[in-house]
């Protein structure tokens, strides 16, 4: 690839909307394909254009919703990235905004799986060269686990540039709902305070998972009188933003934002959420905003967008 030829950016029909967003950020529009559905649940995806000796992006994150699985969505991605190798790109680039399976990282039970190394063993068997993430679960894990380049971005600067406006000139202390999100809050609490120009509180909530049930409301750090901006990467069920978020007010906060990257809204999450004190839930475009059947938790949930973000990093290879 030469510096004439930018990348062609292809994003399949499931992260449209976002590969559109990436591909207007880098100057560039997206590259034609085709998706066929078969009667028998089977597909097949190709370019529509010549890939030969060019560098291939795909944009696609591998979340599941109604009527696609991350199972469905991963497999149609590697078919894909299949294709563009088979059809002479000289490069392909896999932009995987939420990457699917990047939770179970570790053996915490005889016998688990590890299921980040085996979703990197399918990438790389497509002939992958290069995998592009935002605030995957455990970085050390995710960059274990594949042999081809990675590149894992941080939402952190985009939501503090929101949240900072949310807060406002009020004190505030930026908390992680569990012990193993410390280090995550506190690069969240170092840039919210350059963001305000002014200190930042920390703060951590308890939390013990084990069969699904969560428990834990022991709060450490100072929230007293603050604006408490629970940080996480994720809002699954809701739950652990909401428990965090009742400690939080039961310490003497005045106000509880959340801040998340990938904002999945899962399962109970629209009842949880919809009964939490959580005043606005800030996540980003890296998943499609889900459609609430509570109207007033609609307009508590907000985005902002990591495109330009992944365009700079796509255009930089």
């Amino acid at each position: 690839m030469t510096a004439a030829s930018p990348p062609l950016v292809f994003a399949l029909s499931a992260g449209r909307a976002l590969g559109e967003a990436v591909a207007r950020a880098a100057g560039l529009e997206l590259a034609a394909h085709e998706e066929r559905e078969f009667e028998d649940g089977e597909h097949k995806s190709r370019p529509l254009v010549s890939v030969r000796g060019r560098e291939a992006c795909v944009v696609q994150s591998l979340h599941g919703e109604p009527g696609a699985s991350p199972n469905d969505k991963l497999l149609r991605l590697l078919f894909f990235l299949g294709a563009l190798r088979d059809a002479g790109a000289e490069r392909v680039t896999a932009v995987v905004p939420y990457l699917a399976y990047a939770r179970k990282d570790q053996r915490s039970k005889p016998r688990d799986p590890i299921t980040t190394r085996y979703v990197a063993a399918f990438f790389e068997a497509m002939g992958t060269h290069r995998v592009v993430t935002v605030d995957v679960h455990n970085i050390a894990a995710f960059e274990n686990a594949f042999r081809c380049r990675t590149e894992n971005l941080q939402a952190a600067p985009v939501l503090a540039k929101r949240v900072a406006e949310l807060v406002g000139g009020a004190p505030a202390a930026v908390v992680s709902p569990d012990a193993g999100g410390i280090k995550r809050a506190d690069r969240f609490r170092a840039l919210l305070a350059e963001v305000l120009g002014a200190d930042v509180a920390s703060a951590f909530v308890e939390k013990h998972r084990s069969e699904g049930r969560l428990r834990g409301e022991a709060l450490a750090g100072d929230v007293q009188g603050k604006v408490a901006v629970i940080v996480d990467d994720l809002v699954s069920a809701g739950n652990t933003l909401d428990r965090a978020a009742r400690a939080c007010l039961a310490h003497g906060a005045v106000r509880v934002i959340a801040a998340a990257t990938h904002g999945l809204f899962a399962g109970p999450a629209n009842a949880v959420l919809a009964a939490s004190p959580i005043e606005r839930i800030v996540v980003t475009d890296t998943l499609p905003m889900p459609r609430f059947a509570d109207a007033p938790l609609a307009a508590r949930v907000e985005r902002v967008s990591v495109a330009p973000m992944l365009a700079e990093a796509m255009l930089r290879g």
